[in-house]
């Protein structure tokens, strides 16, 4: 007979209510290059609440279990896995089965060991916000040390991921925030200088203190509210990297021509196997210099799952990085 779990299921599209807890889910069974792993933690990205509501590019087929950063235990190990084994501490940046459960089959090649270092919830902190902030500064806008880039909402995961990597990259670092909290967060992870998005006439503050030339870089967790306003603080050649957006914006084109300056799209999903690679490599270098060091914010039982999709969008101000713990 095969063993049961807890997992979140979802059989229909809609609000987060429809994030069901089962506890008569079939544990999977780890095949070809695939591991099992003991769920202890599982990362909460507001991605997966687009994905839930229907209205995403990508749709799963139905029922589906939501979550791709997962740090655990190796459980057991398919045929052919040679890098991790039963007994390893590891955290993910894709999973299979889904990892709002308390087991998931994830392919080898996106189970990392977690050091003992960090603790699951940080290790469920790494996943999509790193890998994210890396594609982005790195493989997409091409950063180089000397340059400055503006984080724009830097308080929560894939922000203070930003913060940390910019900083240990050499890049001039500037923040924002729209509360106190994440403000004080922000400085202490390697922001050079902080501004509250939600004050009249921070962008001026921003201008000011690049000597009025703008930023080289911008990382966008909200383009539908400041894509406009971006292209008017970037340097000649700035690129701004849509990381985030949901809904819209009207933007004039004009406001890229006289500077040359770029918007990029920003997708994880796309990335291949040998850049996930060489991002992982950056960040197992990260956690042994001690600059990559997961902000771990508000904190769910698995039950709490609904609550936490509506707190990830609801809440005022993000402060690190919020996960769900098993």
């Amino acid at each position: 007979m095969s063993k049961l779990m807890r997992a979140i299921r979802v059989s229909e599209f809609g609000a987060p209510s429809v994030l069901r807890l089962c506890s008569d889910v079939e544990v999977p069974q780890p095949g070809l290059k695939q591991v099992l792993i003991r769920v202890r933690a599982c990362g909460v990205n507001p991605v997966e609440t687009y994905i839930r509501t229907g209205t995403f590019a990508r749709k799963p087929n139905l029922p589906y279990t939501p979550g791709t950063d997962v740090a655990g235990v190796v459980e057991s190990v398919g045929a052919d896995v040679a890098s991790v084994k039963v007994g390893d501490r590891v955290f993910t940046s894709s999973t299979v089965s889904g990892g709002y459960a308390e087991f998931t089959v994830a392919t080898d090649d996106c189970v990392h060991k977690l050091p003992d270092t960090m603790d699951f919830s940080q290790g469920a902190a790494i996943g999509i916000p790193y890998f994210t902030a890396y594609r982005a500064l790195v493989q997409k806008a091409h950063i180089k040390p000397g340059e400055s880039v503006l984080v724009h909402g830097a308080s929560g995961g894939v922000g203070v991921a930003a913060c940390q990597l910019s900083c240990a990259l050499g890049l001039r670092v500037l923040g924002t925030a729209g509360t106190d909290e994440g403000m004080k967060l922000v400085l202490n992870n390697g922001a050079h200088l902080v501004f509250n998005h939600r004050e009249e006439g921070y962008t001026e503050k921003i201008m000011n203190a690049t000597d009025g030339n703008g930023v080289d870089v911008i990382v966008e967790m909200l383009s539908n509210v400041n894509l406009s306003n971006d292209l008017h603080m970037l340097s000649n050649g700035g690129r701004v990297l849509v990381v985030g957006c949901r809904g819209s914006i009207e933007i004039d084109p004009r406001d890229t021509m006289a500077k040359e300056k770029s918007i990029i799209g920003v997708s994880l999903y796309n990335a291949t196997a040998e850049e996930m690679k060489e991002s992982a490599a950056l960040f197992f270098a990260g956690m042994e210099g001690g600059w990559l060091r997961p902000v771990v914010g508000s904190q769910y039982p698995l039950d709490k799952a609904a609550q936490a999709h509506h707190d990830i969008i609801e809440c005022p101000g993000a402060a690190g990085k919020m996960v769900l713990t098993i």
